[in-house]
């Protein structure tokens, strides 16, 4: 991108104030004065230029200007659906930190900050395994966004400062709910691991079945583990 050079204001004062000086001290009624102010002026003018224009340079080298510092590049995975998840993921965490903050309610923050805590477990387990994103769709689309917009609402009433009707109705509805939503949002998260808590009742029953076909479980396992006893040896003391 390119950049406009700003050229330096001081050498034009250095010249008015040197043609009020001269005014002020010297005749300026020939032309050979003009001529004289003139000439001085251009040195003036190029002297202090010159100066100006060494003072933002070290060593003869120029000061590159300072950059703006860099936006941060969002995470990527490849994947734009997920991305896009992940994105909308951030801003939903943040917007639940920002109303804890806002909130006084000490009932109505431990709920935030749970429901803050498992919507990022629910985010991390769907980076883990993508394939999960279609389980979460409608917490994507309706769950997460409603519940935020209950907690504005919230927050809204909270910050009128007064104590009416429709302001009562509404805190109350919000927090008779927040056990409802919190319970919901657990839920959606243990869903998550459905597939592999099927997977893993069924290992532990095929793992259990092969054990006892080898005779290596329960009783007959602890049988096998005995010493059998020689007939032929005695120990006499």
């Amino acid at each position: 991108m390119e950049t406009s050079k700003r050229k330096p204001v001081a050498p034009f004062y250095a010249v008015a104030v040197l043609w009020l000086a001269y005014g002020l001290l010297f005749p300026l009624y020939a032309p050979v004065h003009y001529a004289l102010l003139a000439a001085v002026s251009a040195a003036v003018f190029f002297g202090v230029n010159a100066v100006c224009q060494n003072a933002g340079t070290v060593g003869g080298t120029e000061q590159a200007a300072p950059k703006a510092a860099e936006k941060p590049k969002e995470e990527t995975t490849g994947n734009a659906e997920l991305d896009k998840m992940l994105k909308d993921g951030r801003l939903a965490i943040a917007e639940m930190k920002r109303l804890d903050n806002n909130i006084a309610d000490p009932g109505i923050s431990a709920d935030i900050v749970r429901l803050e805590q498992v919507s990022q477990k629910i985010f991390d387990e769907v980076k883990r395994d993508p394939k999960k994103l279609s389980q979460i769709r409608r917490f994507l689309d309706y769950y997460l966004p409603t519940t935020l917009k209950l907690l504005n609402a919230y927050d809204r009433a909270s910050a009128a400062g007064i104590s009416g009707e429709n302001v009562d109705a509404t805190k109350a509805k919000v927090e008779g709910m927040m056990r409802t939503i919190v319970a919901a949002f657990e839920k959606q998260l243990d869903s998550l691991y459905g597939s592999e808590a099927l997977d893993i009742s069924t290992d532990i029953t095929v793992l259990e079945t092969m054990m006892a076909r080898e005779g290596l479980a329960g009783d007959q396992l602890k049988a096998e583990t005995l010493p059998r006893e020689d007939p032929d040896i005695k120990l006499e003391l």
